[in-house]
């Protein structure tokens, strides 16, 4: 429980299936090297024991791309934002309303916002954290360790 929605979806479609579209695995890595800043071997980790299709090589590569540690052709720091990502994958909402059905009052693209709905239709946390925030926290981190300072 997160309070973004596709980060939830898609845990509780690796927890009921041991499955999960690459996609958003993507944005649950970034979500969790990035945003929680949490050292990606124990995503990895955890995906690991869970996948059905775990491939060790596959598997902890993804998760050194997603928290740009592995080699990678692409000369920048790639942070997800999960709501940007919800709403160009999941346009309609119809992923986040199969595996968070809490949300499925809500039309359309609010799905992926739910703390923008009226106060009679919130029954979902708050985001846990300020993707905005912990953004700015991860690229100075990155920064720093790449000795370019804050």
């Amino acid at each position: 429980m997160t309070g973004y929605p596709i980060i939830d979806a898609g845990m509780r479609e690796l927890a009921a299936t041991g499955w999960v579209h690459n996609r958003v695995r993507m944005i649950v890595a970034s979500f969790l090297v990035k945003d929680l800043h949490i050292d990606w071997r124990e995503g990895e980790r955890w995906f690991m024991r869970r996948l059905v299709d775990g491939d060790p090589a596959i598997n902890n590569g993804g998760w050194q791309w997603a928290a740009s540690t592995g080699t990678d052709a692409q000369p920048y720091f790639r942070i997800f934002n999960p709501t940007s990502q919800a709403e160009r994958f999941d346009s309609n909402g119809a992923y986040v309303r199969r595996w968070v059905p809490e949300l499925g009052g809500l039309p359309g693209k609010a799905i992926h916002r739910p703390w923008n709905a009226p106060l009679e239709s919130r029954g979902y946390l708050t985001p846990i954290v300020d993707h905005a925030r912990e953004r700015v926290v991860a690229l100075t981190r990155f920064r720093t360790a790449r000795g370019r300072g804050g």
